[in-house]
């Protein structure tokens, strides 16, 4: 016997109200998830620097922080076998990026071990660390992928580029905690500071593109709080470092000071954002719960919803278009008719959009070190003629004119006086 159209229509708003709540609870998974992204970054932090100072420093911050990452690492287990309670809700991907998380769980204890030995360097606890996390990035971006209204959705890509922005400068905070506690920083690791540095911006930038305009306002807060011009100068130290200049390593504490105020801002505006996004799922559930008492409604709704190539027809028998315009293609969109993208969508079009800017991240690059021949030339002209700084630079943009030569390659011809 064929079911009716109305049944039909209210066994589709029921699913719809199904995928709502499975998204609420999976935002709330998501939240945990950010919790234990946001401990492991503190631990790799702290690790970095335990390791840098062979082991004089940091080891009691260590030890609270692995105790704090079993914590939630506990927690987050009982949460994922929660979800597998519910595995024909999930994917392949889903579950298999879940056992790959538990799969590094495990070999956690070992790697806290090798760190506590210092039978690792800097580099490879940094590195082992950041894979698990990148891996639990992953199970978020899988696990919250959905289009469900133009609102929710911006709010979901905000989120993915925000907590994908706080691990760059997470790393950022390691990387830097491994130069200041050795005292040095060598021109590959301050490539990967520049490099993680401007990755980090356009991660930022996204975000707020996407974002709520009281969540920009948090931003601008945030970048005012005065650890920002503290951290650019702490930044400037070590990409404007010479190789055989030693850093000072009593700069540590306020570098990792710096970097962890800022991350904990950014904490707090990731758990803001995952909160909106319960809230928003909790109102559209009541929304579409109510919308189901109206099976009238939930009709008109429908004839007012066709399937987007009804308007290829529509425009082919419009009496009132040109034959040119009505036979016009117009590719279909990857925009539902209610505005909304699955959240791949749209970073799959932001991926495109970051690999344009990998240009501008080797202009970056090139800058930065034409501005570090730029300071040491600048500096020797200083100390052999007993120059002002803004006296040497008159100098190089003097010879520059007169030549008609780059600056950079004026710097360079006075390298070899030094």
């Amino acid at each position: 016997m064929p079911q009716s159209v109305p049944y039909i229509v209210f066994v589709a708003k029921q699913l719809e109200i199904q995928e709502l709540k499975r998204l609420k609870t999976r935002s709330s998974l998501v939240g945990i998830i950010g919790h234990m992204i946001h401990v492991l970054q503190s631990e790799r932090g702290a690790s970095s620097i335990y390791l840098a100072s062979s082991g004089r420093r940091f080891e009691s911050t260590r030890l609270a922080l692995i105790s704090e990452s079993e914590a939630v690492e506990n927690s987050l287990r009982n949460k994922i076998e929660a979800e597998l309670d519910y595995s024909s809700h999930s994917n392949a991907k889903i579950i298999s990026l879940m056992a790959w998380v538990l799969l590094g769980f495990d070999a956690l204890p070992e790697l806290r071990k090798r760190v506590g030995e210092q039978k690792l360097t800097g580099s490879e606890s940094v590195a082992a660390f950041s894979r698990l996390i990148a891996g639990l990035i992953s199970l978020i971006f899988e696990l919250a992928d959905a289009a469900i209204d133009p609102d929710s959705t911006r709010l979901l890509v905000s989120l993915f580029n925000l907590i994908e922005g706080k691990e760059l400068a997470g790393q950022e905070r390691a990387m830097g905690a491994l130069a200041f506690g050795s005292g040095q920083c060598d021109t590959p690791l301050q490539q990967r500071i520049v490099h993680l540095i401007d990755a980090q911006r356009r991660n930022f930038r996204i975000s707020l593109e996407f974002s709520e305009e009281s969540i920009q306002v948090q931003w601008q807060g945030m970048e005012a709080m005065p650890c920002a011009d503290e951290l650019q100068h702490l930044r400037n130290i070590l990409t404007m470092a010479d190789a055989n200049t030693p850093l000072d390593p009593n700069l540590i504490d306020r570098w990792f000071d710096c970097c962890s105020e800022r991350i904990t801002a950014i904490w707090s505006i990731q758990c803001e954002m995952v909160e909106r996004l319960q809230s928003r799922c909790a109102a559209l559930i009541a929304e579409a719960e109510q919308e189901l008492l109206d099976s009238k409604g939930l009709l008109q709704a429908l004839r007012e919803s066709p399937p987007a190539r009804t308007g290829v027809i529509d425009r082919f028998f419009d009496p009132d278009l040109q034959v040119e315009q009505s036979l016009s293609f117009r590719p279909t969109s990857v925009e539902g008719q209610d505005g909304s993208h699955t959240v791949i969508d749209l970073l799959q079009a932001q991926s495109l959009r970051l690999a344009n800017m990998e240009v501008e991240l080797e202009k970056a690059k090139r800058a930065l070190n034409e501005r570090k021949i730029i300071e040491r030339a600048k500096g020797i002209l200083m100390a052999r003629y007993n120059l002002s700084e803004e006296e040497a630079y008159k100098k190089l943009r003097t010879a520059s004119m007169d030549k008609n030569i780059r600056l950079v390659d004026v710097a360079e011809s006075i390298l070899p006086l030094s």
